[in-house]
């Protein structure tokens, strides 16, 4: 019989990265089309570039947001903090001598 807790947490994971990878093509999209705007008018209005700018700053917040998607599953991930979480809880139990428990593996 298969486990369908499991198969229910491993959905919500694989939901929840999914989510977060459209999040981030949307925020890509709308950084395209904004500064393709500021582009355009920077271009037919006098004076010096300015346009770069705000292409500068919010390219850096679209490379956070890209690898924050893409480091997913390591340090920065709420899975490591429980595996971390878990691992204390473990080690502090042992080490106060509470009751041994089989080892649960951890989550892919």
């Amino acid at each position: 019989m298969p486990d369908l807790e499991n198969d229910k947490q491993a959905y919500e994971r694989a939901h929840k990265r999914v989510t977060a990878l459209r999040d981030f093509y949307m925020h890509f999209l709308w950084y395209l089309v904004v500064n393709l705007g500021l582009f355009v008018i920077d271009a037919v209005t006098p004076g010096g570039p300015w346009f770069f700018w705000p292409l500068i700053g919010w390219g850096i917040v679209v490379m956070m947001h890209a690898l924050a998607v893409l480091l997913e599953g390591t340090v920065l991930s709420e899975r490591w903090e429980e595996r971390k979480t878990r691992q204390y809880m473990e080690r502090d139990r042992d080490r106060l001598g509470g009751p041994p428990r089989p080892p649960r593996p951890l989550a892919p």
